[in-house]
């Protein structure tokens, strides 16, 4: 089936680029070619990245993070028409907020790409290595995985910040973002290609495909021949398309519906400021607080005021039958809503909170077991045991003790950037960094030897 693909440059593309071009430096138009041969392309340009340099690959990185400085007028131009176009259509704050590009986030992107330059090479690294008993050696070593295809939604930085990832772990990329970002990613995608290129990658390193709705989705998710992983970064709706067609193995950068458990030998100050840095830092990202599990003894205390101060930022609290007595029965029930049944599993992305009361440390837990989303989940409290038993009961990514959710990142783990944050458990959990862009090969040297 002909697909309207768009491919950045540093693509092949048969027959090269015709339609409604984007301006000068942001140039993507509609490709002739398919899903399949841009796919192919990307496979080509795989298995030229596999043997590249260290050098070469930082010098391409350290060229996109110059291109997004020198190019971030027509990238800001780009992203304007689809803030516009945004508004018009009714987006919400949160999705408009992910679609946001300015100055300070174009810098922050690129300082992220350098951050990127400064991290080890994985490919080559030697995982582990042993001489047999008949003198064979072998060794594992790490490889990259060859061409990662990433669907996104709405967040225009995907786009560099999977590329570099790829990129630095010697796999070509795949770029399918949303209709939403459509000018911001083609922008994005053209600089990033053309400066790979330039530094001397192979063409068709990065490749863009837009367009074309669920039936070119579908048709990226049965390459099996080329692409070797997929990695959606969107909600359910997208999570469940992909299970439908994909004959290429997924890794689901899923939904945060994330927790704070605040434990009844919590420094409640403490309590107080890790929840409202969890909830409103920025509410519209996967590691947000969505829920808050407050103990039955410190209720009266804490949430009296921790609703008060939801509240005051504008948060929409809902309670639990047991939340809300205690906080009808100390006036501070205004404005609060009751919970719902379908509140606990639901991810807000936004400035809403549920809030529940639980009687201990294991309630919590089977709480978090029966709602959570595997992505992030945090306790507050003073009591090592009750720290430890929230750590080794909870089936998450990430874990945390007296902090925020909002650390899950891959930034913030000193991994640079990330292509999304997995919930599930094969072959990688939590922020996908370069080594999660990777597999491994045996290399086994002989001398003659043959099996007897």
């Amino acid at each position: 089936m002909a697909g309207t693909a768009t491919a950045g440059a540093g693509t092949a593309v048969p027959g090269g680029a015709s339609g409604e071009q984007a301006s000068a430096n942001g140039a993507v138009g509609r490709a002739p070619g398919n899903v399949a041969e841009l796919c192919l392309a990307a496979r080509r340009a795989s298995r030229v990245l596999a043997g590249v340099h260290t050098d070469t690959k930082n010098a391409a990185l350290e060229a996109i993070a110059a291109s997004l400085g020198a190019n971030a007028r027509q990238v800001l131009e780009a992203n304007e028409r689809d803030m516009q176009t945004g508004v018009e259509s009714g987006l919400g704050d949160a999705l408009l907020d992910r679609l946001r590009l300015d100055a300070a986030r174009l810098e922050a992107i690129a300082g992220a790409v350098r951050q990127i330059v400064a991290l080890g090479d994985p490919i080559g690294e030697v995982i582990d290595g042993w001489r047999l008993p008949n003198g064979l050696d072998v060794r594992k070593v790490r490889v990259p995985l060859g061409v990662v295809a990433v669907i996104y939604e709405a967040r225009p930085n995907v786009t560099i910040d999977a590329t570099a990832l790829c990129l630095k772990s010697g796999n070509a990329i795949v770029l399918r973002g949303s209709s939403m970002a459509a000018h911001s990613n083609a922008a994005l995608a053209q600089l990033a290609g053309d400066a790979a290129t330039s530094a001397g990658l192979p063409e068709g390193s990065v490749v863009l495909v837009q367009g074309g709705g669920r039936e070119e989705l579908g048709e990226l998710a049965r390459q099996s021949e080329s692409v070797d992983l997929i990695i959606p970064r969107g909600g359910e709706q997208l999570k469940a398309a992909l299970e439908a067609t994909a004959r290429v193995p997924v890794i689901y950068a899923a939904a945060g519906n994330c927790h704070v458990y605040v434990d009844r030998a919590a420094d409640l100050a403490r309590a107080e400021t890790i929840v409202m840095n969890a909830k409103t830092q920025r509410p519209g990202v996967c590691n947000a607080a969505e829920k808050l599990l407050v103990h039955e003894q410190v209720a009266e205390r804490f949430l009296p005021t921790i609703a008060a101060a939801l509240g005051g930022a504008g948060v929409e609290v809902r309670a639990d039958e047991r939340a809300m007595a205690v906080l009808t029965e100390a006036g501070g029930a205004d404005g609060v809503v009751a919970a719902r049944e379908e509140d606990w599993p639901e991810e807000y992305l936004g400035l809403t909170i549920a809030i529940g009361v639980v009687g201990s440390v294991e309630q919590a837990i089977e709480h978090i077991g029966r709602y959570g989303s595997g992505h992030s989940e945090a306790i507050v409290t003073a009591d090592t045991a009750a720290a430890r038993a929230f750590q080794l009961g909870v089936d998450a990514a990430c874990v945390y003790v007296n902090a925020s959710t909002r650390f899950t990142d891959g930034g913030e783990f000193g991994m640079g950037a990330e292509i999304g944050n997995s919930t599930q458990k094969l072959h990688a959990r939590g922020p996908l960094g370069l080594r999660e862009l990777t597999t491994y090969k045996y290399l086994v040297e002989g001398d003659g030897h043959v099996r007897v």
